[in-house]
């Protein structure tokens, strides 16, 4: 017999099912809706506390409550949900850290979650947990490029779906979606780079493993083969931010733009930096609402149509991501769920999120 869990044993408060085999507990899984299309890894009692104590986390540990509905979600539950999605205990520690990270109110967890516009959660890996994972940070960084990455993002989706109900025409109102939906991870290139890992722009020290997460829009690839002049280089990737501002949302927020080694290469050697970087796209990637009306939404251009619209309310509110293989001069815009209403969330593995700082 195969035990499986939500889960069993001592100190484990989930139930416990016996089911005869492997292909017992998938069909079992896929009838309770508790997985995301795909098979999934029997959340056996002893994988789920392998998880917990790599974690160094007692099942009951609260990661925290979903500010909207106040739902709590607890280490235990999360740590099934891991293992479902064929997560190692290693992976553990980014897949909580990430979780913490979008039940911070400022991510809007329930409204992106929610929406009709059908984002998904983007995680971006820093530090020195992307090497102990094996997380790939070069070819197919957006796609299947390793074990590591694929398994964390797809935990994410996995606890939305069995922890806060999220599910396709329940909670979930996606109208389209997007493949992110299954999996959203990469790990950046920070040793192929002269750029400050994204953590550390964002405040984490230098040296410390850190997620950030995104609500983000599918990633739409650009490329630029015919130039090494980083202010054409990137005023490809801002004409790819004002076109989503036309076509989808005029509303800024955060953007990420992921740069792969050949377009790096070109911008790193003028010298320039992740803020000059920013700096240039936040005064380019703008649109005046009157240009809504050559994309058929004249309707709502009305006696506005002078009105400026950026992408980004502040250059600190681009994600610049070092990423992809070694050759072809592409990049990607990978644009918000809707504008300045869920902002990017960064924290440190490890560290707790909600923790008040120590006194004296």
């Amino acid at each position: 017999m195969l035990s499986m869990q939500q889960t069993t044993g001592a100190n484990l408060a989930a139930r416990s099912y016996e089911l005869d085999d492997f292909a017992a507990a998938q069909e079992f899984y896929h009838a309770q809706g508790w997985t995301d299309g795909l098979p999934v890894v029997p959340p056996t009692e002893a994988a789920v506390r392998a998880c917990l104590d790599w974690a160094m986390m007692p099942p009951d540990q609260l990661i925290g409550i979903e500010p909207v509905r106040e739902q709590p979600v607890t280490a235990e539950k999360l740590a099934i949900n891991a293992v479902m999605a064929g997560c190692l205990p290693m992976h553990f520690p980014a897949v909580v850290t990430a979780f913490g990270a979008m039940l911070q109110p400022e991510f809007l967890l329930h409204g992106a979650t929610a929406s009709t516009g059908g984002c998904a959660v983007l995680v971006v890996l820093n530090g020195p947990i992307r090497l102990e994972i094996g997380a790939g940070a070069s070819f197919n960084a957006l796609g299947n490029s390793d074990r590591a990455t694929a398994v964390i993002g797809r935990a994410l989706r996995l606890a939305l779906i069995n922890l806060m109900d999220v599910r396709p025409g329940g909670i979930d109102r996606s109208t389209l979606g997007h493949p992110g939906k299954f999996s959203y991870c990469l790990a950046e290139d920070e040793e192929d780079t002269t750029w400050q890992p994204l953590s550390v722009v964002r405040g984490v020290p230098e040296g410390i493993s850190a997620v950030t997460v995104m609500a983000a829009m599918a990633p739409r690839q650009i490329m630029n083969e015919w130039t090494t002049d980083p202010r054409e280089i990137l005023e490809t990737f801002a004409a790819e931010m004002r076109a989503n501002l036309r076509h989808y949302s005029i509303h800024g927020g955060n953007y990420a733009i992921v740069i792969p080694k050949q377009l790096r290469d070109h911008i790193q050697a003028a010298g320039w930096s992740k803020r000059d970087i920013a700096e240039f796209v936040h005064e380019r990637a703008r649109i005046r609402r009157a240009e809504w009306a050559d994309v058929g939404k004249g309707a709502v251009v009305r006696d506005r149509g002078d009105s400026v619209y950026a992408a980004l309310d502040s250059p600190d509110h681009l994600l610049v991501i070092a990423a992809g293989g070694p050759a072809g001069g592409f990049g990607a815009v990978i644009p918000p769920w809707l504008g300045h209403k869920t902002k990017a969330v960064t924290a440190a593995i490890g560290a707790c999120i909600d923790c008040e700082p120590p006194k004296g």
